[in-house]
């Protein structure tokens, strides 16, 4: 015998994974993503960028819906398990009133995870992640799981900067928020990298606020070359939304932005606390919540 035996199991399955899909959508439909754009949002592109890899699907429900489980069910989750991230800044997207560039260090695969753990609910739902074409999305199935968990999209680092240029663009005049990493790939080291003009020339062509951000700590929990994570204490902090100014090069805008994100990273560190790593983690826990903040 099934577990979904008889009629009476098997509707009464239908009937649940409808109850949760309608509330889901219920919760989402009061973010009120769909109410009509703001004027001072760009002008409204395609829905989906239309290259010969389009990912139109991951932007579309149920897809969304199931997305939205699958994070607040599993990745998140996992990701506060592992790292338990002390978000600071987070007001600067509590309320965003247009579509933003979130520019920020990357020195871990954990970084994406984290970035997203930082958002709120309602940035989150409106976010695209740029992945690297020739690693994540080389094996179809590898490039439909990532996008179905982090609706990823694929961003060539090796060339056709027009094609890439006219794909992201697309997505911000649709509404949707970016997440680029400026270094182009992982750090090797933990430090940052010099900042690839890309974000700065995206920027100026379509108007797009950039938030700077900085994440401490991932490079300890998941550098290069190591295939499983290890828990570790990870600081995400967010910074004001920054603007190109009149005149302002492509190259002088990405310079600040990198300016702003190693702002973010000039902290005094805090003493090491000596033991195992969970003795660390259970230590650094209190002084982690008092920056907490809960979501809306």
């Amino acid at each position: 015998m099934t577990w979904y035996s008889g009629e009476g199991g098997l509707s009464g399955l239908i009937g649940t994974m409808s109850r949760i899909t309608n509330d889901v959508m219920r919760v989402r439909r009061a973010w009120h993503w769909d109410t009509p754009r703001p004027h001072t949002w760009p002008e409204q592109g395609a829905v989906v960028p239309t290259p010969a890899s389009d990912l139109s699907w991951a932007r579309q429900e149920p897809v969304r819906s199931i997305r939205y489980l699958i994070q607040r069910g599993l990745l998140l989750p996992f990701t506060e398990a592992m790292a338990h991230p002390k978000v600071e800044g987070r007001e600067w997207v509590r309320e965003l009133k247009r579509p933003v560039i979130f520019a920020a260090n990357h020195s871990s695969h954990a970084d994406t995870s984290l970035i997203l753990h930082a958002l709120t609910d309602r940035a989150r739902d409106r976010t695209v992640v740029a992945a690297a074409a020739d690693y994540w999305f080389k094996r179809p199935l590898l490039g439909n799981i990532v996008s179905l968990f982090l609706n990823t999209f694929p961003f060539s680092r090796t060339g056709g900067a027009q094609a890439q240029l006219h794909s992201s663009s697309q997505l911000l005049k649709s509404g949707w928020n970016l997440v680029l990493f400026p270094e182009g790939s992982r750090s090797p080291d933990g430090r940052i990298q010099e900042f690839k003009a890309g974000v700065g020339h995206l920027a100026n062509e379509t108007g797009t606020p950039v938030v700077p951000m900085h994440i401490r700590g991932a490079y300890q929990i998941m550098p290069r070359a190591q295939k499983l994570p290890l828990p570790g204490p990870v600081r995400v902090r967010i910074g004001k939304p920054m603007s190109p100014q009149p005149k302002e090069g492509s190259r002088e805008f990405t310079a600040r932005v990198e300016k702003a994100v190693r702002a973010l990273a000039a902290e005094p560190r805090q003493p090491d606390i000596q033991g195992s790593w969970i003795e660390r983690w259970q230590a650094s826990k209190p002084r982690e919540l008092r920056y907490e903040t809960d979501e809306p």
